[in-house]
């Protein structure tokens, strides 16, 4: 499979349509989930991320058809631990092209889904206290 995102403008028009809540659903792909946080960090500053993602992402899966529950949609642990992977990813590489960035974060043990796995059980990382606050990892601490 092909990278899903070889330039910054690729990134930024992701960064867009999710925001205005029209990038089509098969886009939103792992890889897409973290270019979409790294372009947020760098281009939307005002923002505050850790607060104001959890809506934006509610409100994009609700335009995509995809319920906010208990058991499917937005996660806060997973959010914040990859919103805390994005920001090391980002301030590492300074002056680097968001797609450079991407992906470095991609080819680590980020790129896979499952990272996460790493750091949390299978039963605590998907319980629905995770899903709906953060829990911190019960098998090893996160590296950033």
């Amino acid at each position: 499979m092909g990278r899903q995102f070889s330039n910054d403008a690729e990134i930024e028009r992701a960064g867009r349509k999710f925001l205005d809540r029209s990038l089509p659903k098969p886009e939103w792909t792992h890889a897409a989930h973290f270019a979409v946080t790294l372009w947020l960090m760098r281009h939307q500053p005002a923002l505050d991320l850790k607060s104001e993602m959890p809506g934006l992402i509610r409100a994009f899966n609700e335009a995509t058809g995809t319920p906010n529950t208990d058991t499917g949609g937005y996660h806060e642990t997973i959010t914040r631990a990859s919103l805390a992977a994005a920001r090391h990813q980002l301030e590492a590489w300074p002056g680097r092209s968001l797609h450079e960035i991407l992906d470095v974060l991609l080819n680590s043990s980020l790129g896979d889904s499952k990272w996460l796995l790493n750091h949390w059980s299978r039963e605590r990382l998907f319980s629905v206290e995770a899903r709906r606050t953060w829990l911190p990892p019960d098998l090893q601490p996160l590296p950033f």
